[in-house]
């Protein structure tokens, strides 16, 4: 790939198939109403493609004085192995993951931010009533054990340590052994704060089993992909959801069948259910306010001025 210099300010989305995605529509929106004065450019790489290339892009970005800097996807973790000695800082969440989805810049000095405890933990905050894991003695059950589960789960050890109100219990379902190890290891490291649970659930009817014994109130989260990065759903269409319970899809957009599972039992079971949405909502402008410096607040009437311009933007 070849990289030309900034004619005006940039931020760009390094992904995958980032041209398909919404953003490119938000953010010309996003920057007017902002006075960002700037624009989006998309980069896209293969996943796992050659060191070589991640490189290159953070060179680039690091040396353009235009070039501000990028959110990144998919390839957090690669990019960052590829590129580590370019960087002059990490935050400290980008030092636990050893992965970056942020990246920006602050005079000659090149940053990286794993942003995604953050914007998961908003999220969260969003979905689950203040008080409600004291009142209830609760359980989060995350369906997946990748990136954003950790992320999420990271949000919460920090947030008990702090003492702060958090779920009594955690389950995490996985697939595949190796991604529990993976997160195992990860939380070993940090003296994980709340009590948690590594379930391997390769079916879907495994990880029934284990939706159906939650306690009345707990929160169930679809963090695996799929119904967006892949076709499916965690769970079969006889998972019996805790009462009371939270639903939470980390994905808004894709074929969503396990938001349509919760929605389907949400009255019997009297279920809140949420889409991803205001995940993509602050995903983005953590991002934005790091690149830009800017302040954008998390919640409030101008944190939803930028939902319904995305909104609208996207119609």
């Amino acid at each position: 790939m070849t990289y030309t210099p900034a004619s005006r300010r940039t931020m760009y989305f390094i992904g995958v198939t980032t041209g398909k995605s919404s953003i490119m529509k938000v953010f010309p929106a996003w920057s007017a109403h902002l006075g960002l004065d700037a624009e989006m450019k998309g980069i896209d790489f293969a996943p796992n493609s050659d060191p070589a290339a991640y490189r290159r892009a953070v060179a680039f970005i690091k040396r353009d004085p235009l070039s501000l800097g990028a959110l990144v996807t998919t390839h957090k973790v690669n990019l960052l192995k590829a590129s580590r000695d370019l960087f002059d800082d990490l935050d400290p969440y980008a030092e636990t993951l050893h992965e970056i989805s942020s990246i920006s810049k602050r005079g000659h000095r090149l940053a990286g931010h794993a942003k995604d405890p953050i914007t998961a933990g908003a999220s969260f905050e969003a979905i689950a009533p203040e008080g409600h894991w004291a009142a209830t003695a609760a359980t989060l059950c995350i369906l997946g054990a990748g990136g954003s589960s950790l992320a999420l789960s990271l949000y919460l050890h920090n947030k008990k340590r702090s003492g702060g109100d958090t779920p009594q219990r955690i389950v995490v379902t996985a697939r595949r052994e190796a991604s529990l190890a993976e997160m195992r290891h990860v939380h070993g490291e940090i003296g994980f704060s709340i009590p948690i649970e590594y379930r391997l659930a390769p079916t879907p009817a495994e990880a029934d089993a284990v939706v159906a014994a939650l306690p009345p109130g707990s929160m169930v989260v679809n963090a695996t992909g799929l119904g967006k990065d892949g076709p499916g759903s965690p769970l079969t269409d006889a998972v019996q959801f805790p009462e009371d319970g939270l639903v939470w899809e980390f994905n808004y957009r894709g074929d969503l069948i396990f938001l349509d599972q919760a929605r389907a039992a949400a009255r019997d079971r009297n279920l809140t259910v949420h889409d991803g949405w205001v995940y993509f909502i602050h995903g983005w402008t953590r991002v934005i306010a790091e690149v830009f410096d800017i302040d954008i607040p998390m919640s409030g009437p101008a944190f939803d001025q930028l939902s319904r311009i995305a909104r609208d933007a996207t119609a």
